[in-house]
Parts: C-alpha cells; sequence; structure tokens
C-alpha cells in the first residue's frame, strides 16, 4: 500500500470489491448472513475501515469453507448474528465509532468548562 493509496482510502475500495466478488460465490443464505455481518461490524470501525479488514477477510474465509464444507449458515453463525459480531468486535462492551466521538466531545467540553472556571 502506497502514500496515495492509503490517504484517497482506494485500497479500502479494492478490498471490498474483492470480498463483494468473494461473496457473490456464495449460496444465497451465506450471502445473506455476509450482508447481515457487514452491517453489524461497520459501527466498530475505526474512521477508516482499515481494522475491520482483517476481521471481514477471516469471516469471509470462515463461509467459504463452511459453504464447501456442506454445512448450513446456523451451524456456523448460530442464530444470533448481532452476537457473534458483537464477539468478533470485541464483546457486548466493544466500543464503536459513536461511543469514541462521544468520549472525545464530553472531554473537549470538560476541557472548556475548566478554562471558563465553571
Amino acid at each position: 500500500m502506497n502514500f496515495w493509496e492509503t490517504i484517497t482510502g482506494s485500497d479500502l475500495t479494492k478490498d471490498w470489491k474483492a470480498f463483494e466478488a468473494r461473496a457473490e460465490a456464495l449460496p444465497p443464505d451465506y450471502r445473506e448472513a455476509w450482508g447481515e455481518i457487514a452491517i453489524q461490524l461497520l459501527p466498530h470501525g475505526d474512521f477508516t475501515g482499515r481494522n475491520l479488514t482483517p476481521i471481514m477477510d477471516g469471516v469471509l474465509g470462515l463461509l467459504e469453507e463452511s459453504a464447501a464444507d456442506g454445512l448450513s449458515v446456523e451451524e456456523v453463525l448460530g442464530d444470533d448474528i448481532p452476537g457473534f459480531c458483537a464477539a468478533l468486535a470485541g464483546g457486548d462492551k466493544a466500543r464503536t465509532f459513536r461511543d469514541r466521538w462521544r468520549e472525545q466531545l464530553n472531554r473537549n467540553v470538560a476541557r472548556k468548562l475548566d478554562r471558563l472556571g465553571a
């Protein structure tokens, strides 16, 4: 990855297009699960989403291997896809980008109030 790709995010675009191409080869129920997993994991990404690329690659590999072995989606992921994604992201108390932004905002407001003597 070169500097320009990092700045523009074109490397992430390539990765996501490759993920989607791989997902298209999956059976329909696996494609549906892949879409749900992507939706559930995106809030746990950082500003660019680069931290999710290896996780998504691993999940897609799991789905591909499971589909090749003839397992059902429920056998692989269970019936709680949001719970599966929460476990991947670090548990129930995994911080999302909203949590990080809220903490940053609270720190900034507290700092401003301290300067004002309030």
